[in-house]
């Protein structure tokens, strides 16, 4: 699989960028995790998910405590599927097309953010389920392309405190409101099965 196609390319050509392009490519696109990679990785509290299918077309957000995240290979990252809407965009996305992309953006100004391409499986191996608390599933990401892009434009952002909702260890999250809404309550999942 190429970096880049021919719409990349035709873009390249008509602002005299190709050279730029390729360059970037050959010295700054990976297949590896580089080790501020794993750290940054490992150390997230989120990251944005690109998935599609057809015109289905989908981003999410996922977030976590700080290891929720986790490099799993030289070229390997997964993370768990927590509770949610039972609507299963990406999800239904990747288990149809397996194409996604990722990207990491540190909200400090200095941090480059990182951005990986791979292609998606779902998991439903019991003991790895066990290492994830709050886990229903884990997506695992087997990388094509990583790597890092410039900061100049993201802002320089602080965070706060993390969600009381993300699963850590023995710790129960609190029922999100919206599953007592008139639209929601009668109609939440009863038992949460997964089958492969």
């Amino acid at each position: 699989m190429s970096f880049y196609h021919a719409g990349s390319s035709e873009l390249q050509e008509r602002f005299d960028g190709t050279r730029l392009a390729n360059r970037i490519e050959e010295i700054r696109v990976h297949h590896q995790f580089w080790p501020e990679e794993i750290d940054q990785i490992n150390g997230a509290h989120f990251f944005f998910l690109a998935t599609a299918y057809g015109d289905n077309v989908d981003c999410s957000y996922k977030g976590g405590e700080p290891g929720f995240v986790r490099v799993a290979g030289p070229s390997t990252l997964e993370w768990p599927d927590y509770d949610g809407n039972s609507m299963y965009r990406s999800l239904g996305n990747i288990k149809l097309n397996p194409n996604v992309g990722l990207l990491f953006v540190p909200f400090d100004s200095v941090s480059p953010r990182l951005r990986i391409n791979g292609k998606a499986s779902i998991v439903f191996d019991t003991d790895l389920l066990a290492a994830y608390p709050g886990a229903k599933l884990i997506v695992r990401v087997e990388c094509s392309f990583i790597y890092k892009n410039c900061n100049r434009y993201i802002p320089k952002m602080e965070l706060l405190e993390s969600s009381v909702f993300s699963p850590k260890g023995d710790y129960c999250p609190p029922e999100p409101e919206w599953k007592s809404r008139d639209y929601a309550h009668d109609v939440l999942p009863s038992i949460e099965r997964f089958k492969a």
